[in-house]
């Protein structure tokens, strides 16, 4: 019955498209920090096409406090899901006023802490509206095909950088003196899901493209150290798409700017990036986690998604597809051919590997994101190598511009294709990459072998084990993943009939050593100083995974293992912190350092830290601490949040740790004791 309903949503909706034409919104609006709520003053310009009984906007659990249409008062229908008029509007233009309010249960979030005059607050708003989820916080329209030019006034504590889409027009003091409105302004039309707020402690630093498009880049201002590592080759990728594309930046300006706990990687709203505070690193982060892809991603969606939009979700491979397409030539310029084939490479195994279950093609709504994305980019890849360079990009260019702020479909793009090269096949290609579920391994190779690293990988990967062979490849000047890979087919080879394989590869670059950081687990002494130094490589990861593999085969060692790093924090999700805790903790003597290992480890586990931080931390608590009260609460207090992933996890051990009877009697224990929301929350699964 749901998906009927949803089918004459959208039905409803395509049909007020042809009959009404929203133009302009002027937004003013106020988040409201202790109640997490949001209230505001909508108002739309729009003009009716032709006869329509009601217009529609989607409002999500909504209050409307005044709907005026030309300024006057008029009846409507508020079911909670749409605001319904049927009155006051004429042929022709019109005006539309709201005043709303809302709690949203999803798309705007809040994160952190705010008490006023305090100055270590961390408190961010941001929003994510992927798809069709900006009416649960702003009165708009999941039609992706309803374009309208946004501008947005956003009234916030003065201590706060408000961000929006758009040329920032004007930020000034309320007469209260307390507030601050920041006031954005667009020119161009886009569709609601692209609108944006973040909110925050931010810093900014700023440059130009090439051409000429400011580019701002904010990071929450204690992580302004972090600066250059997280946006590294920014400005490059930018002039190089804009190059590449063939068409300059559709938009005035180009913001980016990360946020705690953010759903996906990243998100292309019209003019403003939002990523995840994950991407902020240091200079040694950078080689574990860094930026670049999605970076370049979510850059090349302000024309593949924003400047044009797939009408529907059949066509989603024509944003997401291009995307991940051009982000890959991107890096390919920063990194080069060999990275850019690898990359390839990858995503064909991955598609070979899904298409044993997956049998949804491309060109469908219910596709899975890998086929979205990472098939959509092969289909492109082919398609360009088959028409050549000049050509491609003499489509894209036209293509852009002939549909530039309006929705598109598959086949408007492959007539474009046909117009320059007519000999060109489009219906094969259609049927092959967007129509037929599957992956074409073979045919993905004749492609791939075209690069002699990658053609040396394939081959590498289809022959028996060679020593020797191994031996040459480590010695020459191959791409590093070949030799990373001879290290991970060897891993259950004994170290001592590997032992000349490894003395090549520890002269190598960070990451064939850590393959062999990785695969070498069990270590005789003579390699214990050699393996040591895995320890100062610029790579959190390898000095993890190292630190955890001496401390297992020399335990007489220890202490002075996590004495030499015992300052180290690693990256975002404090991966290798939690890990120095796990291990120190357990050997620790003295009462007090111990009491304070873990209470350190527990306020990671707490509501203070990002999901990330929160589920390492609850990992190893649970191991040391598995009947622990706080340590139960805090996995508890986990399936509360947010990020579906990190619910996932807590849920998910919550059930599992149920079924042994000392857990289960500890939990309805403390639900004796607890406060109403927590017991509510052990008798939940209890009660399973």
């Amino acid at each position: 019955m749901r998906y009927i309903i949803l089918l004459f949503s959208i039905f409803t909706f395509s049909q007020q498209t042809k009959s009404v034409d929203f133009l302009k919104c002027n937004a003013f609006i106020m988040p409201n920090i202790t109640q997490k709520s949001i209230s505001g003053e909508i108002n739309y310009e729009f003009k009716v096409k032709s006869a329509i009984d009601t217009i529609r906007i989607d409002a999500k659990n909504m209050e409307f406090n005044e709907v005026l249409i030309n300024g006057k008062k008029v009846n409507h229908i508020n079911n909670t899901k749409e605001l319904l008029l049927f009155e006051g509007f004429k042929k022709g233009r019109n005006k539309l006023y709201l005043n709303y309010n809302c709690e949203p249960k999803q798309t705007l979030y809040f994160n952190g802490y705010y008490n006023f005059g305090y100055p270590k607050n961390n408190l961010q708003i941001w929003t994510q509206g992927q798809g069709r989820y900006t009416s649960h916080w702003l009165p708009s329209f999941d039609d992706v095909n309803e374009k309208v030019i946004f501008n947005i006034e956003i009234s916030i504590q003065k201590e706060f950088v408000a961000l929006s889409n758009g040329n920032l027009y004007e930020n000034r003091l309320t007469n209260l003196n307390f507030k601050k409105i920041w006031e954005y302004k667009m020119q161009k039309p886009m569709s609601s899901y692209l609108v944006m707020l973040a909110i925050g402690n931010f810093e900014k630093q700023e440059t130009k493209s090439k051409s000429g498009t400011p580019l701002e880049f904010y990071i929450d201002k204690n992580d302004v150290a972090k600066f250059e590592p997280t946006y590294r080759y920014s400005k490059q990728i930018f002039d190089y798409l804009e190059q590449e594309i063939g068409v300059k930046y559709p938009w005035n300006i180009y913001r980016q700017v990360p946020v705690r706990d953010f759903l996906y990687a990243g998100m292309e709203n019209t003019t403003s990036t939002i990523f995840a505070q994950d991407f902020v690193v240091d200079s040694i982060g950078f080689n574990d986690k860094n930026y670049i892809n999605v970076n370049a991603h979510e850059l090349a969606h302000q024309w593949f998604g924003d400047l044009i939009t797939a009408q529907s979700g059949k066509h989603h491979w024509l944003q997401e597809g291009f995307a991940t397409y051009y982000a890959l030539l991107a890096e390919k310029e920063v990194f080069g051919d060999d990275y850019f084939y690898n990359e390839l490479y990858d995503y064909a195994l991955q598609l070979r590997s899904a298409a044993k279950t997956d049998t949804i093609p491309v060109m469908n709504e219910k596709a899975s994101s890998l086929s979205f994305y990472k098939k959509g980019a092969w289909a492109l890849h082919t398609l360009r190598e088959d028409i050549g360079t000049k050509n491609f990009q003499k489509i894209v260019k036209t293509y852009l511009k002939k549909y530039q702020y309006k929705n598109v479909i598959t086949d408007e793009f492959l007539a474009e294709v046909k117009k320059v090269v007519k000999t060109f096949d489009t219906e094969n290609f259609k049927k092959t990459w967007l129509e037929t579920p599957g992956f074409d391994m073979v045919l993905a190779e004749s492609y791939l072998v075209k690069n002699k690293s990658v053609a040396a990988y394939i081959q590498l990967t289809k022959e028996k084990k060679d020593l020797e062979n191994y031996k040459a490849i480590l010695q020459s000047e191959t791409y590093f993943p070949i030799k990373q890979y001879i290290f991970y087919k060897l891993g259950n080879t004994s170290f001592n009939d590997k032992k000349e394989l490894i003395e090549i590869g520890m002269k190598q670059n960070l990451y064939v050593r850590q393959a062999i950081a990785e695969t070498v687990t069990k270590m005789p002494v003579e390699f214990k100083a050699q393996y040591e130094t895995f320890l100062n490589d610029d790579s959190y990861q390898t000095k993890e995974i190292a630190l955890l593999n001496l401390c297992k085969n020399f335990p007489e060692e220890k202490e002075n293992y996590l004495s030499q790093t015992k300052n180290i924090i690693g990256n975002n999700d404090k991966s290798f912190r939690i890990s120095w805790l796990s291990l120190a903790i357990v050997s620790e003597k003295e009462e007090a350092t111990k009491n304070l290992m873990y209470k350190e480890l527990l306020d990671y586990s707490s509501t203070n830290y990002e999901s990330s931080v929160r589920q390492n931390a609850l990992e190893v608590l649970l191991k040391i601490y598995p009947n622990d009260p706080n340590v139960i609460a805090a996995l508890f207090h986990a399936t509360s949040h947010h990020k579906w992933q990190f619910t996932k996890f807590s849920r998910d051990t919550i059930r599992e740790k149920l079924k042994k009877p000392e857990f289960r009697s500890r939990v309805e224990e403390l639900a004796k004791t607890a406060d109403e929301t927590t017991a509510a929350l052990y008798n939940k699964f209890l009660k399973e």
